[in-house]
Parts: C-alpha cells; structure tokens; sequence
C-alpha cells in the first residue's frame, strides 16, 4: 500500500485501508439482505463517485435487483458549491419499485435532497438511502440516512470512487489531504 500520494497541487495519505472499506460494505449487504430478501429493489447509484460501492455491494447481495444510474454535480475541487445539477437521469420506470440510493458520500444533504425531490415525482413504492461515508457534523437535513457504511469527520477524502478535480477515483484505499 502506499501511504501517500500527490494528486494534482495536493499531497494525500491513507485514512481508511482497503480492508476495512471491504468490512464495511459487507456489514451494509448483510443489512440489505434482511430487509429485502425476497423482493427485486433497485439500485440507483449516484456517478461518478458511488461506482466502486456499488459495485462491491451488489456482488454481496443475495437478492435479485436492477441497477440503474442518475449524475448529479455539486462540487467544485474539494468544496461542495450547494448548486445541485442533473446530468443524466433514470432510464428505467420506478413507479412502485423499491428504490435503494446507493451514494459515495453524503455531506450537507443538497444532492441527496435534490434526489428525493426528483423520486417523489416518479411515484417509487419505497426510498432508502446507502451510502458509504456520512459526514454528520455538515449534514443539514431531517431525513434518514438509512444505510452508512462509514461516519466520518470534516475532512476531504479520495479514493474508492471519490475525486479530487477527476483524480484518484481508481485507488483501493480512502486518502485524506495531509497538511
């Protein structure tokens, strides 16, 4: 494992390994199995970020489900801009589907709330919410994070899906800015 890494005007060291990240998302699948065994939910993975996690996840899964897809963008270098904008959107009919948010990250809310407004429209039977990190000291709304693999503090992370400016999102392990 290397323990740091510069990414564009940036130096990074490890904060999560690999090992761990891999605990805590086959602590979520055991969750997710419980709750919908027996039933087809779909996935909605928000790109560019949840990609890894999602991936890992449903290989995890014992259930049967449906994958799709929506592109959200809220951020500009390693602050969030709380403009949320839709870049690509579902290709599939989710009316009366079990619907699970898959997200890389879940911070202020803006992106995760601007997705619960758009869902509502589309009539889903259920929403929960996965995600893989949650920052609950920057998290601004009232509505439940159903599934978190891992809390953690303010800090600006990547790796595991994560960027900074479009970089790092191919490493195994979770880096932090080191200053």
């Amino acid at each position: 494992m290397n323990n740091k890494i510069t990414l564009n005007d940036k130096s990074f060291r490890v904060l999560i390994p690999a090992e761990d990240i891999d605990k805590a998302v086959s602590r979520v699948a055991e969750q997710l199995n419980e709750r919908y065994e027996g039933r087809t939910p779909i996935f909605l993975g928000v790109l560019s970020g949840s990609f890894h996690f999602l991936s890992d996840l449903v290989r995890k899964i014992d259930f049967e489900s449906q994958v799709t897809f929506v592109k959200l963008s809220s951020y500009n270098g390693t602050e969030s801009t709380g403009n949320v904008t839709q870049q690509l959107g579902i290709d599939i009919d989710i009316e009366g589907r079990d619907i699970i948010i898959v997200e890389d990250i879940v911070e202020t809310g803006h992106s995760m709330s601007y997705l619960l407004d758009y869902l509502r429209t589309k009539r889903p039977a259920s929403v929960a919410i996965c995600t893989l990190f949650f920052k609950p000291d920057k998290f601004l709304y009232n509505y439940k994070i159903d599934y978190t693999a891992l809390s953690i503090g303010n800090e600006f992370i990547v790796g595991y899906g994560l960027d900074y400016n479009q970089l790092g999102r191919n490493l195994k392990d979770i880096y932090v800015i080191d200053e």
